[in-house]
């Protein structure tokens, strides 16, 4: 017990303050008496140490003045603080089946509390039998409370690895952008280099033209081209180095290798030659390869930026953003999005294959719930196989439902714990790596949608099946 604390036993006093307790509304005056004759009448100071995390929990307290700020932290780290206001009641309760108190209790502000031993629990109920039902409701709403912030925690969770994954695959085409900013930079000025240098070489308009037209040549070589292998864009850099220094171009060893980087051939720079002769055709060669860099730098700015807006757009899709409520929605696209919200997973090593049955209709349903479901699906496929195996998504359409089967090739679910695979909080992953509540979420928003979730496993297949009503529309659909 911490030796901060200071504790009486008083009577009429601590009988008055548990009167104006909400809980004890209605109580016989006697009866409170009763509790407050038997309780101790605790005073903290602001600060005070009331509980350490582990401690056995022994003790029903009720906050008479003050607050009581709580901390506790899981496995994987994670802080949550709890908050104890005057007029509650907390600590342990009966029917509990708490142990130890899970967290570390300090007061703020001047704090008076009751608390009751938990020996003298038999007693209570027998001399206050009306206060037996209160307790039990508040500890139920304390268990319904701690199961939505574990809720909320399990959907946190599972949108911060998205986040990670996205923030991921954005990088990369990001920093495409970028890089191909500073090409281009570079690329300019090596253009307006050789079009300063063009312009005192005098080209005639015969000359211009065959520029011109070389230049076209190589763009449309560009659009074509497939990347050499490096054997073969050495031989192509000797081969147009030679050609270079027959045609009189001064320091051939610089301008052969970004011609054969620009996939120029042999046969390609033969037309150059109607462009002039030594430094004439050697500017003319400067200025294609530049301006084929440009081209070439616009092309890969161009795919970066698309991949940016397919991410965006998936994302959007995904959340439903600027949508809400019930909508028509397309099992397949959401599907689809979900698969690219989990790319930067599934290209470590992950075979995926799509079944999907085309003539299912839409369906009327909350879409970001249905992502969410499919997104804790994926999830533990991809952890069963470690991200080095086959993953199946299939769909089917059946009399009355559509069919989403979400199949992994991974190791399977032991008999064992099949059972319990849809309790809340039950997991057979890791310390720290889960909470048991991603089947728990995904099988209450499928019978809230009116469906059905169940599965089937063995080494080498688990198949998780979700149905889901084909009609039309959803006049009522339920809650969980």
């Amino acid at each position: 017990m911490p030796q901060e604390l200071s504790t009486t036993t008083t009577g009429q006093s601590l009988a008055e303050a548990l009167a104006a307790i909400p809980i004890f509304e209605g109580i016989e005056r006697e009866r409170i008496e009763w509790f407050a004759q038997h309780a101790e009448d605790v005073r903290l100071q602001d600060g005070t140490l009331l509980i350490s995390a582990g401690e056995p929990a022994e003790w029903l307290v009720v906050i008479l003045e003050g607050e009581l700020h709580g901390r506790r932290v899981d496995d994987a780290k994670t802080e949550t603080l709890f908050i104890g206001r005057t007029g509650q009641v907390t600590g342990l309760l009966p029917y509990s089946r708490m142990t130890i108190f899970p967290s570390t209790v300090h007061a703020v502000g001047n704090t008076r509390l009751a608390r009751l031993h938990k020996n003298l629990f038999p007693e209570m109920m027998e001399r206050i039998p009306e206060l037996t039902p209160r307790l039990v409701g508040v500890l139920f709403d304390r268990v319904r409370e701690a199961t939505k912030v574990e809720v909320e925690r399990e959907k946190l969770s599972a949108l911060g690895k998205l986040a990670a994954g996205l923030a991921h695959e954005l990088n990369n085409p990001a920093a495409a952008v970028r890089q191909s900013v500073a090409t281009l930079r570079a690329a300019f000025t090596h253009l307006e280099e050789a079009s300063a240098e063009l312009r005192k070489q005098q080209l005639t308009d015969a000359q211009f033209n065959s520029l011109v037209k070389f230049e076209k040549a190589m763009m449309a070589g560009l659009a074509k081209s497939e990347p050499a292998d490096e054997l073969e864009r050495s031989d192509r850099e000797a081969e147009l180095e030679a050609w270079l220094s027959k045609h009189g171009v001064s320091r051939p060893w610089e301008l052969a290798p970004e011609l054969a980087e620009a996939g120029a051939s042999r046969c390609l720079v033969d037309s150059a030659a109607l462009c002039g002769a030594g430094p004439a055709l050697a500017w003319c060669l400067r200025h294609a390869t530049a301006m084929l860099e440009v081209e070439r730098t616009l092309n890969d700015a161009e795919r970066a930026s698309t991949r940016i807006s397919d991410l965006v757009k998936a994302v959007k899709e995904y959340t439903y953003m600027d949508q809400g409520g019930e909508q028509e929605v397309d099992i397949h696209t959401g599907l689809d999005n979900t698969l690219a919200m989990f790319k930067y997973r599934l290209k470590l090593g992950v075979l995926v294959q799509r079944q999907y049955d085309r003539n299912i209709p839409k369906i009327c349903a909350y879409g970001s719930e249905l992502n969410q479901v499919w997104t804790n699906l994926i999830d533990n496929a991809l952890d069963a196989i470690e991200e080095k195996g086959e993953l199946t998504v299939r769909t089917a359409r059946e009399p009355l439902t559509a069919l989403v089967e979400i199949i992994d090739n991974g190791p399977g679910i032991s008999p064992e714990v099949q059972r319990r695979i849809f309790e809340p909080f039950f997991t057979t992953k890791a310390i720290g790596k889960g909470t048991g509540l991603g089947l728990d979420v995904a099988y209450r928003i499928v019978r809230k949608h009116r469906g059905d979730i169940r599965f089937e496993s063995r080494p080498g297949r688990t198949a998780f099946q979700v149905r889901l009503p084909l009609q039309a529309s959803h006049p009522e659909i339920t809650k969980p």
